[in-house]
């Protein structure tokens, strides 16, 4: 039994440009030190790991800080010095297509098998864990990598042994044809025994004839639409099948709620919830929905609780504001009052659904911008 630490998208180097420059560098270093976590597991001699294949988008461009490669080498010679042959794959963020690319200027020094093949190839043949495993790869390059149609060829050699393949691109099923598209059925028909892929943030995996095609997902991600899977995915691989370990990583909570505000008697009780959600080491993103006890003023209720996160964002999605606030300006002989007056009768008069909304939302945002003039 092969076992094999596959990891794919950890994207080094990455700053995240919604956060304050100080948290932002804090954030890049504790990713940053996604690889040694890694590492340290592949080391370890319960888990009997035997190779760790990246599979695309290591770093996050293609020209990464000098400290930060020398560092990420450092890494990934402790694997080949204690034995653990490692594998990587360019991916799209760290391309090699160009000349200034990491992975040509350190291609000579680089630990283990580098991939540099253009095209699908039998890069090598090694022997791990007593195992002959037979790799196929491909280093996409600008102008040279097929990708249109998709990569429908797929080499395989009739020998004994485990087949592997490693590829940064996409499967149909996971998102078309975005940046290296692959052809599902014929990396079915190829008959690997495993088939580890990157460039999909999300975990998945998919069965293909006899063998595992799998996403690992980004195991810490890169804001609130792309949060990370916070797993390592460990693959036991022989020739015929593979079965999936999932290991928690440590990695940084991101985190949405969402915090129904109806009923809230006031914005400090709001407040209130949201403080209550704190967690130091996450970052978070609180979404206000429902009717709105008052006019809420996100930013001060992020200050008045962010040092209670890591990092927060409150973002105001309250549908209403409260009927019985509404009621007290419509009463009154204002502009607002007038406003507010003449929507309520545009909405009883309305019958289509949709319109409706728009009249809704029209309605909250003229209340909130007189308000706030």
């Amino acid at each position: 039994m092969l076992r094999i630490l596959h990891l794919a998208d950890l994207h080094l180097g990455w700053r995240p440009a919604f956060m304050p420059r100080d948290q932002a560098e804090e954030r890049r270093r504790r990713r940053d030190a996604l690889l040694a976590r890694a590492v340290d597991l592949a080391l370890d001699p319960a888990r009997q790991i035997g190779l760790v294949v990246i599979a695309g988008d290591l770093f996050d461009t293609h020209i990464p800080d000098e400290p930060l490669v020398a560092a990420v080498k450092a890494q990934l010679r402790r694997l080949v010095e204690a034995g653990v042959m490692v594998v990587t794959v360019p991916g799209n963020h760290d391309e090699i297509t160009y000349p200034q690319s990491v992975y040509r200027r350190h291609r000579d020094d680089w630990p283990g098998l580098l991939v540099t093949d253009p095209n699908p190839a039998h890069v090598a043949t090694l022997t791990v864990q007593g195992e002959r495993v037979h790799l196929y790869s491909l280093a996409y390059t600008g102008g040279v990598t097929q990708t249109d149609p998709p990569i429908n060829r797929f080499p395989r050699l009739d020998e004994p042994g485990v087949h592997l393949a490693a590829f940064h691109g996409t499967l149909g099923e996971w998102g078309g044809d975005r940046s290296l598209p692959l052809d599902s059925a014929a990396l079915g028909r190829a008959g690997y025994d495993y088939v580890a892929l990157g460039h999909i943030h999300r975990a998945g995996d998919v069965r293909m004839g006899r063998g595992l095609a799998v996403y690992p997902g980004a195991v810490e991600g890169k804001g609130f639409d792309d949060p990370g899977c916070g797993q390592f995915t460990i693959a036991c691989v022989e020739p015929g099948g593979a079965t999936l370990e999932r290991v928690p990583a440590g990695a940084q909570p991101v985190v949405v709620h969402d915090l129904d505000v109806s009923g809230m008697a006031d914005a400090a009780q709001v407040a209130a919830a949201v403080a209550a959600l704190a967690d130091p080491a996450a970052i978070v993103r609180v979404r206000l929905t429902g009717s709105a006890p008052a006019l809420l003023d996100p930013e001060a209720i992020r200050a008045r609780c962010a040092h209670q996160f890591f990092y927060l964002e409150v973002v105001d999605e309250t549908d209403s504001l409260s009927p019985v606030l509404l009621d007290r300006w419509a009463a009154e002989r204002t502009i607002l009052g007038e406003f507010i007056r003449r929507m309520r009768r545009r909405l009883a008069e309305e019958q289509d659904e949709g319109e409706r909304a728009v009249l809704e939302e029209a309605l909250r945002r003229g209340v909130q911008a007189m308000l706030r003039r």
